[in-house]
């Protein structure tokens, strides 16, 4: 079979596949259950030679021996939900609704369908493909999986695709980040008895506000920061004896990262100074790429990903910053962009939404970016 007839005979079998594995907890970190499966479906499509990493990543690598220069397309199974949430698809009006349906479930989904077309019809290639199903990509999963295949396949990269998200738009620049947990700690005492002694979390709260008092630098690059979750203290007549945050920076420029990690520690380094026990622990950091990036190879795959969008969907996406599995290689050089194959909304809630029927403009999508790997002849156009 060729692949544009395989495409379109298997719809129905890429929503089977996604509804199991929407049904399939996969917290970062936590992945075991989701990275079983995938490896068992894809090795019982023919993809014998699958595994799962030190970092559990689903890996299928074809034409990919040796030293062989290889691309690698990816779709990462972990999800932002802890295995407590509730995983129930509904339907409605041609929609699906589950957590993580369009991030990253339903890319994944047609990702493996693309491993199995390439391990039963075994086309020639243009050198190595590495089908990878990968972890860590949500939150402070801190991109562990890409790392690791950075790791393995280093200068042999040529490329690197992650099906990530919606059709509407291309992550093609990187947005790094710095994460980190800040505790205070105090004596604490009573509420009443103790009074006068220092309380954790006004002391907590009076660094937030001074660091919320940062300039961000004017320029074409942006920058944020952001207090993502504060707790401390033990009851309303105790005097807290510690609190701590979650602290975030991001930016599209590395100077402009480095310049609002400068001002994170000078605001402490300054409550220390005043006798502050106040420390701050790095919990994530998702490197940036260069937003002047000129590289006429990172320019060509940009083009090429919106023109299979284009030829597929109708529409031309853009092309923005994000954080996303593409900062491990575009820090490092090599071209990179991250892709959705599906229309939905709502990425990182429980409501989120995909519309079945884009899957089919998607899976096209996937297979003309895939299949620019083979030989003309192998192509079936």
């Amino acid at each position: 079979m060729n692949l544009n007839e395989y495409v379109l005979a298997n719809h129905q079998t890429a929503l089977e596949l996604l509804r199991t594995l929407c049904l399939i907890p996969s917290p970062s970190h936590h992945e075991e259950k989701r990275a079983a499966f995938c490896k068992a479906w894809l090795m019982d499509h023919g993809a014998e030679n699958a595994f799962i990493d030190e970092a559990k990543n689903v890996i299928y690598e074809y034409n990919a021996e040796n030293d062989v220069p290889v691309a690698i397309f990816m779709a990462h199974i972990d999800t932002v939900f802890p295995e407590s949430v509730p995983l129930e698809l509904t339907e409605k009006d041609g929609k699906w609704f589950c957590p993580a349906v369009g991030d990253d479930t339903a890319n994944v989904a047609l990702l493996m369908l693309m491993a199995a077309y390439v391990a039963n019809e075994k086309p020639k290639t243009n050198g190595g493909i590495v089908f990878v199903m990968n972890s860590c990509e949500e939150g402070l999963g801190n991109l562990k999986g890409s790392r690791a295949l950075n790791a393995r396949y280093g200068k042999r990269i040529e490329q690197v695709i992650s099906f990530d998200g919606y059709l509407d738009g291309i992550v093609g620049m990187a947005v790094g980040s710095l994460r980190y947990k800040v505790t205070v700690k105090t004596t604490g005492g009573h509420s009443f008895a103790d009074f006068g002694n220092v309380n954790a979390i006004e002391r907590l709260s009076a660094i937030i506000t001074e660091l919320y008092q940062y300039k961000i630098p004017a320029g074409s690059a942006k920058t944020t920061f952001n207090v993502g979750t504060i707790s401390g203290g033990t009851t309303v007549n105790s005097i807290a004896a510690q609190a701590e945050m979650l602290y975030e920076m991001r930016s599209d420029d590395y100077a402009c990262l480095m310049d609002a990690k400068a001002y994170f520690e000078k605001i402490l380094e300054e409550f220390k100074a005043e006798g502050v026990d106040v420390t701050a622990e790095l919990l994530g950091e998702r490197p940036c790429g260069n937003k002047e990036n000129h590289d006429p190879r990172q320019t060509a795959l940009l083009t090429q990903c919106a023109d299979a969008v284009e030829n597929h969907f109708g529409t031309r996406p853009g092309v923005y910053a994000g954080s996303t599995d593409c900062n491990i290689p575009l820090a490092n050089g090599v071209p990179a962009a991250a892709i959705g194959l599906c229309v939905g909304a709502g990425e990182h809630t429980r409501g989120e939404w995909i519309e079945t029927e884009s899957l089919k403009a998607g899976f096209k999508v996937a297979a003309e970016l895939i299949s620019a790997r083979f030989l003309p002849e192998e192509k079936g156009e």
